[in-house]
């Protein structure tokens, strides 16, 4: 009899079987999460649910298992274009899993969640956690987890990556090789843009900026460095306190995308010719990179690439309970990607 989660696709185990070409007992292990599987296997199973959208009956094995087949996301960002990008790589490699994601957004300070945090975990019932920054960073938050024996993984932390799983990408090498872009064009008089100091990627950018600039013999004027959170709303004020001085800027790096779409703004508003005049990068790569003109140059950070390995590394702990080894911590590189948003200075 097949369950109401299979009746859109009308798949079974038993077709999910023949397609793998495994026994329906394997794909049942696969399911369960049971580690008596090789991993070429698993990974064929995985492909013919996703062929066929096979749909587990999750409530039916959390009942087997004595497991929730819920993993949690906390959060803490004000970025909706990098929230985006990482609930679409999360969402679509839970379902490929097996497992639901559940949202948790902190919408408060460490010292709030130093509070609740246990209340939230108790409550929720997660298999497993995904940590992104800001709070990948946050103690408390941490040492919840460690303390109710909830497996997690970290997203871009800045402190402490050897101890827990996580995935990370060079914030600094990427910040260098942007601003090395635009030392190339014959821009030396850049600005840039902070972004929230609660962020380690924030520092890591701006270090990344102002070692470019020193190994290039350029002098930076203090001026030039605004602070931001990474919102568009701290990306105007940054804009106008950097273009309506007499002594602007050619080019300005942001440390994220909504705000270069900021500085975009008030340079239209202020007449200024993009690229022509005013050369503006941001980092991300995300949606709005793309929905401006001219089309942002900027940095790709695989977000959804970053979420979708978080998922993997979580799941794969959850197989392999007390055998997973030692901690891993994954490198995905960022990207260049130059469009129109920057010219050649005195273009």
């Amino acid at each position: 009899m097949r369950t109401r989660a299979n009746k859109q696709s009308g798949a079974t185990i038993k077709d999910v079987a023949e397609r793998a070409g495994v026994s329906a007992m394997t794909v049942s292990r696969v399911l369960n999460g049971e580690s008596r599987v090789r991993d070429e296997t698993r990974e064929r199973v995985l492909e013919a649910m996703k062929a066929l959208d096979y749909r587990p009956n999750i409530s039916a094995r959390s009942l087997a298992k004595a497991r929730s087949f819920f993993l949690g996301l906390l959060y803490n960002n004000p970025n909706p274009g990098y929230v985006s990008e990482l609930l679409i790589g999360m969402m679509n490699r839970c379902r490929q899993a097996g497992y639901h994601l559940a949202i948790e957004d902190s919408g408060a300070t460490d010292s709030h969640w130093a509070k609740a945090i246990d209340a939230v975990l108790r409550t929720s019932n997660f298999d497993g956690v995904i940590l992104p920054p800001p709070v990948s960073d946050f103690p408390s938050v941490r040492a919840a987890l460690t303390d109710m024996d909830i497996p997690y993984v970290r997203i871009a932390p800045e402190n402490d990556r050897a101890s827990v799983p996580s995935v990370v990408t060079d914030d600094r090498e990427a910040a260098q090789r942007m601003t090395r872009y635009l030392l190339e064009l014959g821009h030396t008089r850049i600005g840039f843009i902070k972004g929230d100091p609660e962020h380690g990627s924030s520092r890591q950018r701006e270090a990344g900026f102002r070692e470019a600039l020193q190994q290039a013999g350029i002098e930076l004027r203090d001026a030039w460095v605004q602070p931001g959170r990474y919102t568009y709303r701290s990306g105007l004020v940054a804009a106008e306190n950097l273009l309506n001085s007499g002594d602007r800027p050619t080019a300005i790096f942001a440390s994220n995308d909504d705000m270069a779409a900021a500085v975009v703004a008030v340079a239209n508003r202020l007449g200024l010719d993009v690229p022509g005049e005013l050369s503006i990068a941001g980092f991300d790569d995300t949606q709005t990179a793309t929905t401006l003109w001219p089309q942002l140059t900027t940095v790709r950070q695989p977000i959804a690439e970053m979420a979708a390995a978080s998922i993997d590394m979580l799941t794969r702990m959850l197989e392999k309970g007390d055998d997973a080894g030692d901690p891993e911590t994954r490198l995905i590189p960022c990207e260049l990607i130059v469009r129109g948003s920057t010219a050649p200075s005195g273009m």
